[in-house]
């Protein structure tokens, strides 16, 4: 079977699945194409794919991007990709975790300081921003970023220059930024823990990465890359991998994502006693949900549960900035389509009823002129003329 891990007559008979070193050449997991598939991202899945086109595409300006999803969905991953298929790929790849460092030293990490700027500062230091000049800079969970940094960062964002703690003066860089979050920034936005005007600049591109539970038709391409990768690592001969494992794999949860399934796949390398993949899967069988009608539903099914639930979310505004189209990282007329497609009728929102009603019930405009006290006449001769 082309572009698969092989089943020959001895493997189904037997229930393994036998890894073939031949047929990694035209494989999806060693495809080198765009360069992407090199930096680990595994799939063919419609949703995958989706988000791949989305990275070619955004890839190519210098727009700012959000990557928004679960904690192992590989943001990080999706981060470096936009970098190295852009223009400034020559250019450094900076990251940052905002959640790893201290506030009081996120400061400085991000843009540098001075000699004496602080106790303990003994020499003059490059900031995040100044490393990552004429190239990318990964700001990983930025929903962490204390509130009193954020101004600056906003400053950065739009304006491209700063200053070194103990500094006056001004730094100008190049610095393409992609931030990344596991949290919903609107929520954090609305509770006011997140500055609304640094969301909008950050949430211009974003993308949306699907957690692994709705792309378990790439399970077997993640196991096959996993296990050939850590195989090579660990120097362990693994080619074959039962049918129930699979199966058990598939059906998982998969609450941590790509990351627990590398975990597993590495667990189960390590301690194999023979080439055979056995991972211990009693947890796994705990965990796993009986399968029900949600997971077999359609993709146009599973499209158009997120397409409602969106245009839920946004009150069923589908243009303009706040509305459907940009969460879902759609133009409005592709969404118009797919909704007419879908089955999906268009409602009216109630920001535009709300302004409706308040025109049909206010009182005609002489009755508020008069109410006014203003004198009538000149409406009413307007009004005739």
């Amino acid at each position: 079977m082309t572009g698969r891990a092989s089943w020959t007559s001895e493997a189904r008979a037997s229930g393994l699945m036998v890894l073939d070193a031949t047929e990694k050449g035209n494989h999806p997991v060693y495809s080198k194409s765009d360069g992407l598939i090199e930096q680990e991202i595994v799939g063919d899945s419609l949703a995958i794919q989706y988000v791949l086109n989305q990275v070619r595409i955004v890839a190519k300006t210098d727009s700012m991007t959000l990557i928004q999803g679960e904690t192992g969905t590989g943001k990080e991953v999706i981060a470096r990709a936009i970098h190295d298929q852009s223009l400034r790929n020559r250019g450094p790849f900076v990251k940052l975790n905002c959640a790893a460092i201290p506030g009081p030293l996120l400061e400085s990490e991000l843009f540098g300081h001075e000699r004496g700027a602080f106790t303990g500062a003994f020499a003059q230091t490059k900031g995040r921003f100044q490393l990552a000049d004429k190239g990318t800079l990964f700001l990983d969970e930025i929903g962490d970023l204390p509130l009193e940094l954020q101004p600056k960062l906003l400053r950065v964002l739009q304006e491209q220059e700063f200053e070194r703690l103990g500094s006056s003066q001004t730094i100008r860089v190049d610095v393409r930024v992609v931030a990344a979050t596991n949290q919903d920034l609107s929520q954090l936005v609305a509770n006011k823990q997140f500055r609304a005007d640094l969301y909008y600049r950050l949430n211009v591109i974003p993308i949306i990465l699907p957690p692994l539970r709705d792309r378990a038709q790439d399970i077997p391409l993640l196991v096959e890359y996993f296990v050939t990768k850590l195989s090579a690592r660990f120097k362990k001969v693994i080619d074959s991998i039962p049918e129930e494992v699979m199966r058990i794999l598939k059906a998982h949860d998969w609450p941590g994502n790509i990351r627990e399934l590398q975990n597993v796949i590495e667990r189960a390398v390590v301690l194999a006693p023979d080439s055979v993949l056995r991972p211990a899967l009693t947890e796994l069988k705990q965990m796993t949900k009986q399968r029900s009608a949600a997971a077999t539903r359609t993709l146009a099914e599973a499209e158009r549960e997120h397409i409602l639930e969106v245009l839920k979310q946004t009150d069923w505004l589908i243009g303009g900035r706040d509305g459907a189209a940009t969460r879902l990282g759609l133009p409005r007329t592709t969404l118009v389509y797919k909704m007419r497609k879908l089955g999906i009728e268009t409602r009216r929102s109630s920001r535009v009823r709300s302004v409706q009603q308040k025109h049909d019930t206010e009182p005609p405009l002489f009755e508020r002129a008069a109410a006014s006290g203003l004198p009538t006449e000149r409406f009413r001769a307007v009004a005739n003329f």
